[in-house]
């Protein structure tokens, strides 16, 4: 028989959590299965509460508490769980940032931005400076390499999830950076998209109106939980399950999608970006 690992539930404020929901539920005599069996999650998607790997679903919480009689407990104190900050990015990314690692498909449209996942470091400290001027230097430096972490959630090996990015031209032609470090970033995406980890689309500047252009916006699918929509803006973000919105939201990337290049051209596209800023050859707008 396999032993299980033991939880330490002095680690953080997740683990003590989980360590609780594990106490309770074998006191109840519930495997997984049967606790989260009449709700919308897996048992892996438990199994990861328990450890303090993921945070837990206020419904998902409901559920627990109902099943064994604790009288809210679960509810009461899975908001406090999930506002224990883990890492230097914004407290409003933390939920984000722990699902990312656990979805099978991300999908994003960024219209003024490079996704973080796709980011280089020069290109990352560009928008940290820009939306924190007054900030340390060793402060922008953690913000920097907290994303580059969480970027390399797209180079470990078969965890790697579905990921699309449908990117604005601007992008492309309306730099923020010097045309070296340009460079370096959009070679970055070509060799994730030539490596086959993530699908790029380009919406061309001359399509007119087309859905989400007011928006940033990412969907998360994932194997044992409901996707999960998050939206920002500079400076908040907000993490969405309502099922009739998510749905709203996953129609209009469809259709932005539809609108988009198909990926060998964009990516074409991207490439012969690349190389007019190695070459000096940069124009504000890429034909």
């Amino acid at each position: 028989m396999v032993r299980r690992k033991d939880i330490d539930g002095s680690v953080s404020v997740p683990t003590f959590y989980g360590k609780e929901l594990r106490w309770k539920r074998e006191a109840a005599g519930l495997s997984l299965e049967k606790l989260v069996e009449g709700s919308f999650y897996g048992k892996s998607h438990l199994s990861d509460i328990e450890r303090g790997e993921r945070r837990m679903p206020l419904e998902l919480a409901r559920h627990v508490d109902r099943v064994l009689g604790t009288d809210g407990y679960f509810e009461r104190h899975c908001e406090d769980v999930r506002r224990a900050r883990r890492g230097p990015h914004a407290a409003y990314f933390e939920k984000v940032l722990e699902a990312e690692r656990h979805a099978e498909s991300i999908e994003e449209w960024c219209p003024s931005t490079f996704p973080g996942l796709l980011q280089t470091a020069p290109y990352a400290r560009a928008l940290v400076q820009a939306a924190h001027p007054s900030a340390s230097d060793d402060w922008i430096e953690e913000k920097v390499q907290a994303r580059l972490d969480r970027a390399g959630l797209l180079d470990d090996g078969h965890l790697v999830p579905e990921y699309w990015a449908v990117l604005h031209e601007s992008l492309l032609t309306d730099a923020i950076v010097p045309p070296q470090e340009m460079t370096a970033q959009l070679d970055r995406i070509t060799e994730l998209a030539d490596r086959r980890r993530i699908t790029p689309q380009i919406v061309p500047r001359n399509c007119g109106a087309y859905p989400l252009m007011a928006a940033s916006i990412t969907i998360m699918a994932f194997p044992d939980a409901p996707p999960l929509l998050y939206v920002e803006a500079s400076y908040s973000g907000d993490t969405i399950d309502d099922p009739a919105l998510v749905s709203q939201y996953r129609k209009a990337y469809d259709r932005l999608r539809a609108v988009a290049l198909s990926p060998d051209t964009s990516l074409a596209m991207i490439k012969a970006a690349a190389e007019d800023y190695r070459n000096g050859k940069q124009t504000s707008r890429l034909e």
